[in-house]
């Protein structure tokens, strides 16, 4: 009984002793933390003064550009760069009190000011801005504090998706009459661009550029599959109990579009940006790349058991992609039509052309 009391004691020593040596070493780790957080502030107080007069300094060099140019008397200069010395100091002083708020509280233990211990921050944003002060849908954000904002930002890069309806043209025909299920028939892009404003002093008009993967998807109708006999593909029946057939080929494009629509000009003190939230867009170009890879899926039933197959094998379609594309929409979302210039197959019977039809998002 004896041992047993010793043992519990031991047991309870040592875990109290564990509990005030963690205790302790929180406590110099708070302590430690609390140092690197005064010490940011005292930092971020320095850089708030130096950006605020790099920003007048910036102002007045306009203003005297505006004023050796003749588009405004020296009298007005001279308003201008004393209601910007004004404006400048009231910043000042009121960001230094925000500031000096901020490090009371962390002196008092209110608030841990973990946002000031670094200028520079990675985060995820959902959204779609371009006026320099949003994130983007799905999108990484890298945020530079000691970065001076560029004052004319003219290219901007997104994530592009698009989906919709797939079929063929096929030559002699209409789409009521091609052997592919219209619903059943898809396509699908995902792909990266850049957007350029072409005018100097007007976003009316825009070009983007990028790449991008398209998989374009089609459904024959009536039982029917793909046979590649020689250098010629075909629909033939399918001898078995079809439940599905489906040819996909993924293709890798360089898709360039010129753009076209209003925007709506946000200006800043030492930046402005175009915004074409809520605006109207209309774009219009074409695509080249290669073929990646041509499958073909089946799913039927024989002798009672089901089977799935993916064979993927050339069936005859052309290497080399290129096709024209337009898309009309309002903001960030579009109808998005594209036509491939270039035969589905190499050596058809009769030639078909694949055509997509569906929504385009740039997030």
């Amino acid at each position: 009984m004896l041992r047993i009391i010793i043992y519990v004691t031991y047991v309870m020593v040592l875990f109290f002793t564990q509990v005030l040596s963690a205790q302790t070493e929180k406590d110099s780790a708070d302590i430690r933390l609390q140092e690197r957080v005064l010490k940011a502030l005292e930092s971020e107080r320095e850089r708030v003064v130096k950006e605020e007069k790099n920003k007048l300094k910036e102002n007045v060099q306009r203003i005297r550009e505006l004023e050796d140019g003749g588009e405004i008397s020296s009298e007005e200069a001279k308003q201008r760069k004393e209601a910007a010395a004004k404006k400048t100091a009231l910043n000042i002083e009121n960001k230094l009190a925000i500031l000096e708020n901020k490090t009371a509280l962390v002196e008092r233990g209110e608030d841990n000011g973990w946002e000031y211990l670094d200028s520079k921050t990675l985060g995820i944003g959902i959204g779609n801005d371009y006026d320099g002060n949003g994130s983007r849908l799905f999108g990484v954000r890298f945020e530079n504090r000691d970065k001076k904002k560029k004052y004319d930002k003219r290219t901007y890069s997104d994530v592009v998706l698009a989906f919709g309806f797939n079929n063929a043209l096929i030559d002699g025909a209409s789409l009521n009459d091609t052997p592919y299920k219209a619903g059943g028939s898809r396509f699908f892009e995902l792909g990266w661009q850049w957007k350029t404003r072409v005018l100097k002093h007007s976003n009316a008009i825009r070009v983007s550029y990028g790449l991008s993967f398209q998989s374009n998807g089609l459904k024959p109708k009536d039982d029917k599959y793909f046979v590649t006999d020689g250098e010629e593909t075909s629909l033939e029946e399918f001898p078995y109990d079809l439940k599905k057939s489906k040819l996909r080929f993924d293709n890798l494009v360089l898709p360039v579009f010129l753009e076209f629509g209003p925007s709506r000009k946000k200006e800043h003190d030492d930046y402005f940006r175009y915004s074409t939230r809520k605006k109207f867009t209309f774009g219009i170009g074409g695509y080249a790349g290669v073929n990646l890879v041509t499958k073909q899926k089946l799913k039927y039933s024989r002798n009672g058991d089901k089977n799935k197959e993916k064979r993927k094998e050339d069936y005859n379609t052309n290497d080399f992609i290129y096709g024209v594309a337009a898309y009309v929409g309002v903001g960030y979302t579009a109808l998005y039509l594209k036509y491939d210039l270039n035969p589905i197959f190499k050596a058809p019977d009769v030639e078909q052309n694949n055509i997509s039809l569906g929504l385009r998002f740039e997030l």
